[in-house]
């Protein structure tokens, strides 16, 4: 930009359709624009930057002497341009802004997703709290060989702190990032910051998935006091305009929700605010958050009327992707997600007549923990700006998959404050103190707004210590071969996706690692699922499989 500032005027040739993008970080206000020019006939005459847009035929009129070609790859549109120069005029392109080419996974392509299979992660070594984001090499299973692993570490304020790669992680080896290890390699202060994530070698899929530990040094769910250990996952890798399903404080409890800048531009006071689920009333955030900076928010600051069950809008701005936020609790706290909160769905009347073919449809399934050790909560969360109303049914099951309770929740109002707590339902006898799974349905006898994307919060409380945890994710169409929009969904090919694999991290060896497996199906399916639980060591070598 400093360079274009000291050479103006300046013409924009949009050849790529990406200058208004590009200006969105880099402000173009601040430079002399002398036009702005494309290549298709047919966006002629559209306002681009506030100018109107002239063929790129008529370039050689202005009196530019830096021609900003808006365009990656942009060689051929290179060559194709000295014709069209104005006299004396330079043309430059954004490939001068690409990525260092040790870190391209397609050379050929700067633009290929899979050069950016990227993400952010929450990141903390302070107070005597500590982080292990730990990955696989799953890549492999979409046929990539080696992969190099580039991490940038961000200081609360944004600063770089380290940056370092690593590299030839054989196909299914573990990537484990520790903080305590990073500061002792490093030499570093303490730090709550982030952590910038960025394959190289991927193939099939341009998202980093992980899972994200936070813990104490005396972090133990059989402790009857203090200790922290929680866990969270991955990021969407893409900010979004809103999030939701971010829960409001209960008694003795405080909500910190973590606003990490995913950006190289600051965000402005007021950008980012916080609004009750189903008002219009946001409360912004006043403080301004530097590149790449992190800032913990009190929720009860901004919104001190606010309680358990109620829920709380984060309008984002597109600064930030999904963020994390902890609940802090009689020394204990927990780490969660809010989610994406999309605001390009309609209602899909359509869902209420295909319940014939579809069965159940769309199903939101979770764990019903044992119930003599663990208390659980299902909250459900408006996840669509146009969802203003969710007709829910609840249905369990025990372990055999038999089906022992329907129970309608009714239309939900967007704005409603109705937690569904397992251990207020009598008919639930038959599951005694086992344990079994739920699935949250579309309730059409309720009512007809339905778009798919059904979402809730599910909450898990340990009887004996107090320790909780919880996460919230969607519903989906499950096992069958009739497909409906993207569903059932696949991560390797076109719908139906019938059968996936899991990452599941072991924890450390003072601790024990279980998994509930449930066997969702929309509609009925094979009697028994084919499922495989491969045990890998840290080369990625299989150990044992069952």
């Amino acid at each position: 930009m400093d360079r274009l500032a000291r050479h103006t005027p300046v013409a924009i040739y949009d050849a790529g359709g990406a200058v208004e993008a590009f200006n969105v970080f880099f402000d173009l206000d601040q430079i002399e624009i002398a036009g702005v020019y494309v290549q298709q006939v047919e966006r002629i005459g559209s306002m681009v930057l506030g100018h109107r847009a002239q063929p790129i035929t008529e370039l050689p009129c202005c009196h530019a002497r830096t021609i900003l070609v808006a365009a990656f790859d942009a060689e051929r549109v290179l060559l194709q341009m000295p014709p069209y120069l104005p006299e004396g005029a330079l043309a430059v392109s954004l490939d001068e802004m690409r990525i260092p080419a040790d870190r391209l996974t397609n050379k050929r392509s700067y633009l290929d997703p899979l050069n950016f299979a990227t993400n952010f992660a929450f990141f903390r070594d302070a107070g005597g709290l500590h982080t292990r984001l730990v990955t696989t090499n799953y890549w492999s299973g979409y046929g990539a060989g080696e992969v190099s692993c580039w991490i940038t570490l961000f200081a609360g304020d944004g600063r770089v702190l380290a940056e370092w790669c690593e590299t030839g992680k054989s196909p299914a080896s573990a990537i484990i990032l520790d903080s305590r290890d990073i500061r002792e390699r490093f030499g570093l202060p303490e730090f709550c910051g982030q952590l910038f994530l960025h394959i190289v070698g991927a193939a099939g899929h341009d998202v980093v998935k992980y899972a994200l530990d936070i813990f104490d040094e005396n972090g133990s769910a059989d402790r009857q006091c203090g200790g922290v250990l929680s866990c969270t996952h991955d990021a969407n890798a893409w900010p979004a305009e809103r999030y939701a399903g971010l829960p409001s404080p209960a008694r003795g409890e405080q909500v910190l929700l973590w606003v990490q800048n995913s950006h190289a531009v600051a965000i402005p006071p007021g950008a980012i605010g916080l609004a009750p689920m189903g008002g219009e009333r946001v409360t912004p955030i006043c403080t301004p958050i530097a590149p790449f900076a992190t800032c913990a928010v009190d929720v009860s600051e901004l919104l001190p009327d606010l309680a358990w069950p109620g829920q709380i809008e984060v309008r984002a701005g597109k600064h930030a992707v999904r963020p994390r936020y902890e609940v802090l609790e009689r020394g204990r706290r927990r780490i969660a997600h809010v989610n994406v909160e999309r605001d390009d769905l309609k209602p899909a009347p359509e869902l209420a007549k295909l319940q014939a073919m579809f069965g159940k449809g769309y199903l939101l399934p979770a764990p019903l923990m044992p119930r003599a050790l663990w208390k659980s909560l299902a909250l459900p969360t408006p996840m669509a700006t146009c969802q203003t109303a969710l007709p829910i049914a609840a249905l369990v099951y025990d372990p055999n998959g038999r089906e022992v309770l329907k129970q309608s929740l009714g239309r939900l109002p967007r704005a409603h404050r109705m937690a569904l707590d397992f251990d207020q339902m009598e008919s639930l006898d038959a599951l005694g103190d086992g344990y079994g799974h739920i699935e949250l349905v579309y309730d059409f006898s309720a009512g007809e707004e339905a778009d798919g994307w059904l979402h809730a919060l599910f909450r898990y409380r340990h009887r004996r210590s107090g320790h909780s945890a919880e996460t919230s994710f969607g519903a989906h169409i499950f096992n069958t071969i009739l497909t409906y929009r993207n569903e059932p969904q696949s991560y390797s090919g076109r719908p139906p996706g019938l059968s996936t694999r899991l990452f599941l991290r072991l924890g450390e060896p003072a601790y024990d690692t279980f998994c509930h497996l449930i066997y969702p199906a929309s509609r009925r399916w094979v009697s028994m699922s084919d499922t495989a639980i491969i045990l890998y060591d840290g080369a990625g070598c299989e150990v044992a499989r069952s």
